[in-house]
């Protein structure tokens, strides 16, 4: 190949390049808002979820990710708090909080999941937003029969056992599935304690 048809060739991929990367660039852009609109949607549908009688969600005042899981970590809690909202009724009056919790001690790599917790310190119940589970055995997590378990239960923490539940405190764990049951109830006490926190109820 001589040296013009090298210059041409060198030239036509740069332009090939280009043309690529700007048509990336613009799908990226024109996808992007409808990827958050939709997250934004999961989340806030799984705030009504756990707060079925909230007329309004507004975020706690002050509320800040980083500063809220630093807080958790030094609890010896592995799981993020990415996001905290008041749950209001129709007259701006708040009923409780909802978190979105992010554990990072599950089988499938992490798991997201929404907490409410009402005034009084009552788990209203967990919805989750990611889980990635062995099939038939942690995503059994996300079915009624396991996630109901955690709802309308008053208790500062919650612990597994399987020996079976006998009291408010314990849960079943999943048959097989012990690692995802510690997940899951170690990030709903993380919620717990982060609403108790919230109300000057933890230091």
């Amino acid at each position: 190949m001589d040296k013009k048809s090298i210059v041409i060739a060198t030239v036509a991929i740069l332009v090939i390049t280009l043309v690529a990367g700007g048509v990336l660039a613009y799908v990226q852009q024109i996808t992007k808002k409808p990827i958050e609109q939709a997250e934004q949607q999961a989340k806030e549908d799984a705030y009504r979820e756990v707060f079925t009688d909230a007329d309004a969600f507004r975020t706690v005042d002050g509320f800040d990710s980083e500063t809220a899981s630093t807080w958790l970590s030094d609890k010896g809690y592995k799981a993020d708090i990415d996001d905290a909202v008041t749950a209001c009724d129709k007259d701006g009056n708040a009923l409780g909080y909802v978190f979105v919790i992010t554990s990072h001690e599950a089988y499938g790599g992490d798991l997201q999941l929404a907490l409410g917790v009402a005034e009084d310190g009552t788990t209203n119940g967990i919805s989750f937003l990611s889980l990635s589970e062995t099939a038939g055995l942690g995503m059994q997590a996300d079915t009624d029969e396991f996630k109901s378990q955690f709802a309308g239960k008053n208790v500062a923490q919650f612990k597994y056992t399987k020996s079976g539940a006998a009291s408010d405190e314990e849960i079943d764990a999943l048959s097989g599935a012990t690692i995802t049951t510690n997940a899951v109830t170690n990030a709903v006490n993380a919620g717990l304690s982060y609403a108790d926190y919230l109300k000057g109820g933890a230091n």
